[in-house]
């Protein structure tokens, strides 16, 4: 080989091998930048908005799903519809368990039409309906035991302290029927300082006091869910000694009423992320609003929909809110979680993700 003609060799090779390594550097790029520290299958947590009512659905990474709550009924099956929707998305044929929280309308109404559309595993309750007076709480509970009777499903009763069985994730009940857990969780039990100057209310007599409240936690995240705990059982839940610690993702109680979220909740758990699944007339309480706000690590409040209550002042801004004022669209928002503690939301109206890194 002449002289010329190596040199011709060599740098062909040198370019093929400078060609290959930057297509490799952007590859490994591309990884990082969807990736960003961040190790196996996210745990995918859906606010479907079932118009002031409930209806979150998680999905572990190993499949399982756990739908909390099921929404109103009638509405020839709207919410049962917008589950079954969010379920496919996620990629789920089959609801594993559906936990009840409590047996007013707007939680378990929708449980009956959800499973005529879709299959489901197991139901989790906190027992019987302790609110017999208020006739359609209690058609909602003979519905419920005329589903429970077919015996298609598996039911758990699920008492303060148990862990639930979901696999992907750890689920721990910390309220149930108006009990709550007796002991700090890991990590919890240190004095609340809002509990000096905490308002005090009368216990409330309905079937929110029973709800059925989870402690989700998925590698560093922990996520809470109380159902519509009320302020009263909230206050005993965290004073004087903080039972439940640091959150990351608050789902806000009671759709945002001001018959929960207290500030020595809000101020104990100190979540940086608070999703609200508010209706346009439900939920949303300017004075609830405020609270959430003025919580010590907040990042951001993500809202369902526009408070009309709430009016320009107790609104965040229109990125956040998945429905915005004007005819019903059904948008919902989509939670993103992985093990080391960082996430994301998705909201379906304006398609476009926030993310947050881990916290430091």
């Amino acid at each position: 080989m002449s002289n010329a003609s190596m040199w011709k060799f060599v740098g062909w090779r040198r370019f093929r091998s400078t060609v290959l390594l930057g297509i490799l550097n952007l590859f490994l790029l591309s990884l990082a930048w969807a990736s960003p520290g961040r190790d196996g299958k996210p745990l995918e947590v859906y606010l479907v908005d079932v118009e002031g009512g409930q209806a979150t659905l998680f999905v572990t990474p190993s499949g399982q799903s756990l739908l909390i709550d099921t929404g109103w009924p009638g509405n020839d099956g709207r919410d049962a519809d917008r589950i079954v929707a969010a379920a496919k998305d996620a990629g789920v044929k089959k609801i594993d368990f559906v936990l009840i929280t409590h047996f007013h309308k707007d939680h378990a109404g929708g449980i009956t039409q959800l499973a005529a559309k879709i299959p489901i595993g197991a139901v989790i309750d906190h027992g019987e309906n302790r609110e017999h007076s208020d006739p359609p709480t209690e058609q909602v509970w003979q519905d419920y035991r005329s589903f429970l009777a077919k015996g298609n499903v598996k039911r758990i009763i699920a008492k303060p302290g148990e862990a639930l069985p979901i696999k992907g994730m750890e689920t721990t009940v910390v309220s149930s029927d108006g009990a709550l857990i007796d002991k700090p969780l890991p990590g919890a039990g240190g004095r609340n300082p809002d509990c000096k100057a905490g308002d005090q209310r009368p216990a409330d007599s309905s079937e929110n006091l029973r709800s059925l409240g989870t402690v989700l936690t998925f590698g560093k995240l922990r996520i809470l869910d109380l159902g519509d705990l009320t302020w009263d059982k909230e206050m005993e839940l965290m004073c004087p000694v903080n039972r439940l610690g640091k959150m990351d993702i608050y789902l806000v109680s009671h759709h945002g009423w001001s018959q929960s979220g207290s500030p020595a909740l809000l101020n104990g758990i100190a979540p940086r992320l608070a999703l609200m699944d508010n209706g346009a007339s439900k939920g949303g309480s300017p004075s609830s609003w405020d609270i959430i706000k003025k919580s010590p690590r907040l990042e951001d409040l993500w809202q369902l929909h526009y408070s009309n209550e709430g009016g320009t002042a107790h609104n965040v801004a229109e990125a956040f809110i998945a429905n915005v004022q004007g005819p019903d669209t059904g948008n919902y928002l989509k939670l993103t979680a992985w093990k080391d503690g960082s996430f994301e939301v998705f909201n379906s109206r304006t398609e476009k993700t926030k993310h947050y890194d881990a916290a430091s």
